[in-house]
């Protein structure tokens, strides 16, 4: 299939699409002649002006996809609103490499201001519908339609997180927020949407990090999961993303004693179904390219160490020679993909990012760069490594980063795909059983589709000596689910004016499912409804009336059940490019 190019006025293009000017349309760059590498970076934005409210309506904290369909909901209503951004760019992973999206072919699922992103997207490419794109145009999407929306926006403004400095409550309500620089946001409403929920546990909510056990929902599929047992009933996709060869894991095979391999874990007496705090793994979602013109080449990294990648050439060697990478094609005709994690050992790192959800700024750095020195050197030893494959040896070498993609930190990614962090403990947490069609929210705001999906925890040494995967997951839901309004607001009593809807009220097997990005921006959406509702009735977070919310929600073109949708019951047989 032909892979079609941007518009090359994508402006134009856009504007063409538009049937009211409500809507956010259109992309700001690619004019009068200028690529999107030649454009002048935007100064960061006045944290205040003399016409801005002394506090606004909403406070929006977020480095997400969700905070920007947040804080554009929030202007629509006419509330004054600020978005709050820790990074420099918009958008989160839908702008930082995460091109090739995955609607599980549940396209009509979303609606809003998140199918606005995606039509836009498909515009910008003179398409009907596009699912996969590159990532520069998903950062000048969100770039216009933040512009045409009036939304005030500052970046590179982290939260103070210094207990008692960052957040400034009175009562259960957040009064304003401070962040390292020192400026401060006062709001009556907030929204957390990080990736990490920062705000959120600034604000003393509950929340949890890692593995729920088996018997706290009663769900079949949480806290541990061997990938050495049989059969897999947490996993419908046989052996994928599990080891199928026998490898030794010890720095000296054969010898148990001289150790064991970087990035593998011993876990005797550990059972199927045991909760404990570890989270699945993180990556890097790069865009590489084939194109000479564009292509950067793949260099050994500093500090690289054959020995991290020995699991990986073992693994080869024992015969396993799956290519392991989810590849991705782009939109652009620019011969572009996302490279993603897959089988037994990929780009994921498992187990160097238990720590990050609640570790500090710096070490929060610290394990990035370590995630981008592995994987650096997970693409050079593909490429040039005499053990691995010549057959995938040669398609590796073919590819390299785009020196048009990130132009501002050398074709890497801005950001680490966090696909778990903290999760807040609500009155109503999304569980398995929602998910199964189990159980059903009353008080839905977006719907939920995709697979209860978590990569691998921890490769560890198996009772017979050899390595495997523990924590891989994946079971489709029979039809899409509602997520609940409560499972985004904390419990009634700890905090009236704030929303979480990216680390929201979800088990760890719910996580794995309602962790997509068009859900994410529905969610937030759905949340600066609600603020406004919240506002305009004088009323706590908690005492939102659903029906109102409802009819509001609708009026926002929010898909908020099955029975709105009309779709076909997804195969278990998929690409799973959001994973």
């Amino acid at each position: 299939m032909k892979i079609p190019r941007p518009a090359r006025n994508l402006t134009s293009a856009l504007n063409e699409r538009a049937s009211s000017a409500a809507r956010c349309i259109g992309l700001p760059l690619l004019l009068g002649g200028l690529s999107h590498a030649e454009i002048i970076p935007q100064p960061q934005l006045a944290a205040t002006s003399p016409d801005e409210p002394s506090a606004y309506d909403l406070v929006v904290y977020g480095d997400s996809s969700g905070a920007v369909t947040a804080a554009i909901s929030a202007k629509r209503q006419g509330r004054s609103v600020i978005l709050v951004n820790p990074t420099g760019f918009p958008g989160g992973m839908s702008s930082s490499g995460l091109g090739a999206t995955d609607f599980l072919g549940h396209r009509n699922t979303f609606g809003g201001i998140a199918s606005e992103f995606y039509d836009n997207i498909a515009t910008a490419y003179g398409a009907e519908h596009i699912r996969s794109f590159e990532p520069h145009v998903g950062k000048q999407v969100f770039e216009k339609m933040i512009a045409d929306s009036g939304v005030t926006v500052v970046y590179n403004e982290l939260l103070d997180r210094t207990p008692g400095k960052g957040v400034k409550m009175s009562g259960n309500r957040i009064d304003s927020i401070t962040t390292l620089s020192g400026k401060t946001y006062r709001g009556k409403m907030f929204i957390d949407a990080t990736y990490v929920g920062d705000l959120m546990a600034a604000a003393g909510i509950t929340y949890t990090v890692g593995r729920e056990p088996e018997s706290q929902y009663g769900e079949d599929m949480a806290g541990v999961r061997r990938g050495d047992t049989k059969p897999r009933l947490h996993y419908t996709q046989r052996d994928k993303d599990h080891f199928v060869k026998d490898v030794d894991p010890h720095i000296k095979p054969g010898d148990s004693g001289s150790g064991l391999l970087p990035h593998v874990f011993k876990i005797d007496g550990l059972a199927n179904g045991q909760g404990d705090k570890k989270i699945q793994a993180y990556n890097y979602r790069v865009c590489l390219t084939s194109d000479p013109k564009l292509r950067i080449p793949i260099k050994k990294p500093e500090g690289y160490r054959e020995m991290d990648h020995e699991l990986l050439l073992r693994n080869f060697e024992a015969g396993d020679e799956r290519m392991p990478a989810l590849i991705e094609p782009l939109a652009g005709g620019r011969q572009k993909v996302d490279w993603n994690n897959m089988h037994a050992v990929g780009s994921d790192l498992p187990g160097a990012n238990w720590d990050y959800p609640e570790a500090s700024y710096e070490r929060r750095q610290e394990i990035e760069k370590e995630h981008e020195t592995y994987i650096r050197g997970f693409l050079w030893t593909m490429a040039n490594n005499p053990r691995v494959p010549e057959a995938i040896r040669k398609r590796t070498a073919a590819y390299g980063l785009s020196k048009d993609e990130f132009t501002d930190n050398r074709g890497w990614p801005w950001m680490i795909y966090i696909r778990e962090a903290r999760r807040m403990v609500s009155d109503y947490v999304m569980t398995q059983h929602d998910c199964m069609g189990q159980k059903t929210a009353p008080d839905p705001v977006a719907l939920g589709s995709f697979g209860m999906d978590s990569h691998c925890v921890q490769h560890f040494v198996t009772d017979k000596g050899t390595v495997q995967n523990e924590g891989v997951i994946w079971r489709v839901p029979p039809e899409p689910y509602g997520i609940s309004y409560r499972s985004i607001i904390p419990r009634k009593g700890e905090c009236e004016n704030l929303f979480a809807p990216i680390c929201l009220g979800a088990s760890h097997v719910a996580h794995g499912s309602i962790r997509m990005e068009p859900v994410f921006m529905a969610l937030s959406e759905s949340a600066a409804v609600a603020a406004g509702l919240a506002i305009d009735q004088g009323v706590a977070t908690h005492d939102v009336p659903y029906p109102a919310l409802r009819e509001r929600l609708l009026g926002a073109k929010q898909i908020l059940t099955a029975s709105q949708i009309r779709v076909k019951k997804p195969k278990a047989k998929i690409k799973e490019a959001d994973r």
